[in-house]
């Protein structure tokens, strides 16, 4: 089925569903993935009830995209600029990918005066989504950047959540400021966690919760595995997040924040998150 325009919170969106019901929704404002469902009709990604639709702020939830700085690791507006500014649809690919894409402009330069092409691909089988960045320089001069999908998973309650696959990798923990490498099979939310992990190159992470099990997997471009959860403290100062928004969310982020990647005139980088739903033991 072709790629379908459609205005989602007055805003204009695109989405693309699958013969077998599996379906994936895109705002334009952010090249921003907002909705994942598979053909058993569950909602896989977070999109909290207060995000702000107003195409200029920031959307709380599904993946944001977070180019060419990451968090406020330099001079850029937190999370860099490019989840705040307007993509284009392009063609489709194969009839199984929806595609956006953004090139800098005036507007673009005036923040950050680099050539690029920045282009968004959400691929869809069934039980499984896969969302790819790839940034392009297009100009005549060296830039570099950090990036990360920030991806919002949906879940039941995050206290009965665990996540598992990052035991023996180093972590550094935001919220104490701590670095010291991961002992635990498994970690469990219930509290404000925000850390960053070294990435295991081809290992998925496995997220399990009563309902289910997704796997969750990146690109070696993506060295770094972000894991964050507000807990009830800090999601009472979100307005952007119900007070217990924090319960029904988890963000497994694809990242390479740790070294900022350069790019040469015409050499390109892509960095990929793929989600997979698991069958039931």
């Amino acid at each position: 089925m072709p790629v379908q325009r459609l205005d989602f919170h007055g805003q204009p969106a695109a989405e693309l569903r699958l013969p077998s019901g599996d379906r994936v929704v895109a705002a334009l404002h952010g090249g921003h993935v907002l909705s994942w469902c598979t053909a058993d009709g569950v909602e896989r990604l977070y999109l909290s009830p207060r995000a702000v639709f107003d195409g200029q702020a920031a959307i709380r939830g599904g993946v944001p995209l977070c180019f060419p700085q990451f968090n406020q690791r330099g001079p850029l507006p937190k999370h860099g600029f490019v989840r705040n500014i307007p993509w284009q649809l392009a063609p489709e690919e194969g009839g199984d990918t929806l595609v956006l894409r953004r090139v800098d402009d005036e507007a673009t330069r005036r923040v950050w005066p680099a050539g690029f092409e920045a282009v968004l691909r959400a691929t869809l089988a069934p039980g499984r989504l896969c969302v790819a960045l790839q940034v392009r320089n297009t100009g005549d001069a060296e830039w570099a950047f950090t990036a990360a999908l920030h991806t919002y998973l949906r879940v039941d309650d995050a206290t009965q959540v665990r996540l598992e696959g990052l035991q023996g990798r180093p972590r550094w923990d935001a919220v104490r400021d701590e670095r010291f490498v991961e002992s635990s099979p498994a970690l469990r939310f219930g509290e404000e966690f925000d850390s960053v992990f070294s990435a295991a190159a081809g290992v998925a992470l496995t997220l399990v919760q009563p309902s289910g099990r997704l796997a969750i997997a990146q690109s070696d471009a993506c060295p770094q595995t972000v894991v964050w959860n507000p807990g009830p403290a800090l999601s009472a100062k979100l307005a952007d997040m119900p007070d217990d928004g924090w319960r029904n969310m988890l963000c497994v982020e694809a990242a390479s924040i740790d070294a900022p990647v350069t790019l040469a005139p015409g050499d390109h980088w892509e960095g990929w998150q793929e989600l997979r739903v698991l069958p039931t033991a």
